[in-house]
């Protein structure tokens, strides 16, 4: 399993929000340009960086420092937040982003993200599948930052599109993410079982080495972790077996 650093990117500052709530921000001193150096020199083999602005206007409003990051060539970039169209997407892999995330537009314009994965190659997008459990333990996808909450479920989502060629699966139980509280386990080990084929990277609620170890044990392809890494909650040699680098 490798372990991928989030970068949570709102006007232009690594932020974290507690349960992708934009009135609980916690705001980081550290510069993405030097957070970013701190994973790479830690042994990270690529980066996650989202656009909280863009996932919540819809429009990149951190496409520039995301574009930065890009070009410092060091560790590979997986991005999205606000990606509404192809012209965007290509426009972020263009950048020299490795892949895209496409998050709230695969549920509202579905037919037109499954082309994507023919126009730019199933391997250059992630999926981003936000979730919230209901009351029968449903994970039900939520969109636009979280703010909107859908009827389609995580397998309605990872099925339809599965058909086009999905690949890659970034899967956030919402109520863990910036929690600590850690992952939803369960909720990982079904998604692969129901779909073993797909590359499930898991996020939302690490906390500790215990819970990298339990994610590698039910074969998650990646674990992507924010808060925990930016305030220095895991020591570094617990870090080491899922850095590709160290």
């Amino acid at each position: 399993m490798e372990l991928i650093p989030a970068i949570d990117l709102r006007d232009g500052r690594v932020v974290r929000l507690f349960q992708g709530d934009f009135a609980s921000e916690t705001r980081y001193e550290v510069t993405p340009e030097d957070l970013y150096g701190r994973y790479a020199r830690a042994g990270a083999r690529r980066v996650h960086v989202v656009d909280l602005d863009g996932a919540r206007d819809g429009r990149a409003g951190n496409g520039p420092t995301v574009a930065k990051l890009a070009a410092l060539g060091a560790l590979k970039v997986q991005s999205g937040g606000g990606l509404r169209s192809s012209r965007q997407v290509q426009a972020l892999l263009s950048m020299g982003v490795e892949r895209a995330v496409i998050g709230s537009v695969a549920v509202t314009q579905a037919g037109e993200v499954a082309e994507w994965f023919e126009e730019f190659g199933a391997d250059r997008l992630i999926l981003a599948l936000d979730v919230r459990v209901d009351a029968s333990g449903m994970p039900r996808v939520a969109t636009h930052g979280w703010q909107e909450q859908s009827k389609l479920s995580l397998w309605d989502m990872v099925n339809r599109f599965e058909r086009a060629g999905l690949q890659h699966v970034l899967c956030t139980d919402v109520e863990r993410d910036g929690a600590l509280t850690g992952p939803n386990l369960d909720l990982y080990a079904e998604a692969m079982a129901r779909f073993p084929a797909i590359s499930w990277q898991a996020s939302g609620g690490v906390r500790d080495a215990s819970d990298l170890n339990d994610l590698a044990r039910i074969g998650v392809c990646a674990a992507v972790s924010g808060k925990a890494l930016i305030e220095g909650r895991i020591a570094p040699e617990e870090l080491q077996p899922y850095l590709p680098g160290a």
